[in-house]
């Protein structure tokens, strides 16, 4: 999946710009991993936050995308998740042993996946997940709030790449 830094039309329907939004910032992600090394890829450069890696961002967007879209949406099992696990905390951060290419790979296949589920449902249908209270939001909520997710962590992985190599720009 090939995503584009480009800003989505000025003049679009609300999906559209929702996914746009959302895409766009998909591909920041991606970008701010290009050319980075392995053992750059997972050292941490916060003291007091040693899982907030490249490769640590990377897998948490990836099962983030999965709670929200497959869990809360489609109430998919919650235990398929990570971010669930009642034992360790941050367990989707922990990915020692897997490989940039792989997250990302990872990454990638999961957007499409909740592509694939907003292009399939009204952003007026609200999450199926029984067991969670988040779940009652509709999809456009969902949407907006992946934006919101989304771009946080990308200014997080441009903050943590300048701080690595040097690298910077927004888009």
């Amino acid at each position: 999946m090939s995503l584009s830094r480009v800003r989505p039309p000025f003049v679009a329907d609300e999906r559209t710009q929702l996914v746009g939004w959302l895409d766009m910032q998909r591909a920041i992600v991606q970008w701010k991993c290009e050319g980075l090394s392995e053992a750059d890829a997972y050292r941490p450069v916060l003291p007091a936050s040693p899982l907030m890696t490249v490769a640590g961002l990377i897998s948490h967007l990836r099962w983030t995308e999965h709670c929200w879209f497959e869990v809360l949406f489609l109430a998919h099992p919650a235990s398929d998740n990570p971010q669930f696990d009642d034992v360790e905390e941050d367990l989707d951060m922990r990915v020692e042993g897997v490989s940039p290419a792989q997250l990302l790979a990872d990454y990638e296949r999961q957007c499409a996946i909740s592509n694939e589920i907003v292009a399939a449902h009204s952003l007026d249908d609200v999450g199926k997940h029984p067991e969670f209270r988040s779940a009652g939001a509709t999809l456009r909520w969902m949407l907006i709030h992946m934006v919101e997710e989304t771009a946080r962590h990308a200014g997080h992985l441009d903050t943590i790449r300048e701080l690595l190599d040097g690298e910077k720009g927004y888009y």
